[in-house]
């Protein structure tokens, strides 16, 4: 199962596009406008303000976002007919002290 999750973790860190998305995530206020629908940071980002600041169609972002969901290093919550993507800054925390321990 761990070895499963290391695949995944690598995969999703291995793409410059997911690197920056879990950058802007970060610190959603200063790299995405005010969404109508959810709260940036209590909801998260609209995967299409992410597509819009990729640069990339809507189906390419989805598929960054589906790979790093998988590797959980971010969580997608549905509101009315959109999807918001949130870092989930524990697992990337507990990632970080694990990867130091090696």
């Amino acid at each position: 199962m761990a070895n499963v999750l290391a695949v995944d973790v690598t995969k999703a860190l291995a793409n410059e596009k997911r690197l920056q998305i879990l950058g802007w995530l970060k610190s959603p206020r200063s790299h995405f406008p005010r969404q109508v629908d959810g709260d940036l940071v209590r909801d998260g980002v609209c995967g299409v303000f992410i597509a819009a600041k990729l640069k990339v169609s809507q189906p390419t972002a989805s598929e960054h976002l589906r790979i790093l969901s998988h590797a959980g290093l971010v969580r997608a919550k549905r509101i009315k007919q959109w999807t918001f993507y949130k870092r989930r800054d524990e697992v990337i925390d507990a990632l970080r002290r694990y990867s130091r321990e090696l």
